[in-house]
């Protein structure tokens, strides 16, 4: 249902930690002039967990209107508490998002059956496409393929963000879950090889800073051109790592300020990148020919 390069886009903000709208406005119709496949609004790059759901819809809800159907748009809905993911995956569809992205359920620590039920209660609950999203390293919870293909007998639920990095899981979710449900890589390291080895795309951080080079890159990989896209990758290879100097997004939100595409607001607990990383990220971002 999904593929390409998809942008899981920042929340440009004020120094004092506001919303900057004309700059979220600037930055999707860059992306949309760079080839970007697919916005995804409000994930964990957008710093979901720092917005109230008040927060959380309205952004929602600007997104799709300056996106303006132009191309998908994937809103992240996911929570630890069921009832606030169906809330905000019925606000999402309310608005008209294309899809919701629905994170494990982080901090509570699930069992599979806890997992299960969870996506099952909010797909039956808010009929809109689902994609699940896997990010053991966040959440402290890791869904199995096993899981993955239960859920994919669920009509609504679509598709997969697989961010462990483990290649392998392609191969077991593509058999468990069957050839019309998407995997999506979650981690641009290993992003080009998931889709070599059968997956739809990427949600790319590094797509934030390098978007016509993420689509490429994805692009030519999913024709099969495995030397086109060893060749982009390698250039972007610095900036998979160095955009996770610390903690996502406090180096790509710097970048982007770097770049002059908004100012440098982020909200606590997170604070601006640290000064010893400044010149490591500027010379990755120059080595990638972003700068």
């Amino acid at each position: 249902m999904f593929q390409g390069s998809m942008v899981a886009l920042v929340t440009p903000m004020m120094e004092d930690g506001s919303v900057d709208e004309n700059s979220l406005r600037g930055l999707i119709d860059w992306h949309i002039g760079q080839g970007t496949d697919a916005i995804v609004a409000v994930g964990t790059t957008g710093e979901s967990a720092t917005l109230d759901e008040q927060e959380h819809c309205r952004l929602i809800r600007q997104v799709i209107e300056f996106v303006a159907g132009r191309v998908p748009v994937i809103a992240g809905t996911g929570a630890n508490s069921t009832t606030e993911a169906i809330r905000l995956t019925e606000c999402a569809r309310e608005a008209g998002a294309d899809a919701c992205l629905l994170v494990t359920p982080y901090y509570n620590k699930p069992t599979q059956e806890g997992l299960f039920l969870h996506h099952k209660a909010v797909a039956e609950a808010v009929a809109i496409p689902q994609l699940l999203y896997n990010v053991p390293g966040r959440t402290a919870c890791d869904m199995l393929p096993e899981t993955v293909g239960r859920l994919s007998k669920i009509s609504n639920i679509v598709g997969v963000k697989e961010a462990t990095g483990e290649l392998e899981r392609v191969a077991a979710i593509r058999e468990l879950s069957g050839d019309g449900f998407d995997i999506i890589s979650g981690d641009d390291a290993t992003a080009r090889e998931l889709v070599l080895a059968g997956g739809q795309g990427v949600i790319s951080v590094t797509a934030n800073v390098a978007p016509a080079a993420m689509h490429q890159m994805v692009k030519a990989a999913l024709q099969g051109d495995e030397v086109g896209a060893l060749e982009i990758d390698q250039r972007l290879a610095v900036l998979h790592r160095d955009l996770f100097l610390e903690a996502n997004p406090i180096p790509v939100k710097w970048a982007l300020t770097e770049m002059g595409m908004m100012p440098g607001g982020i909200r606590l607990p997170l604070t601006p990148l640290a000064e010893q990383f400044h010149d490591p990220l500027r010379q990755a971002l120059s080595q990638a020919g972003v700068i």
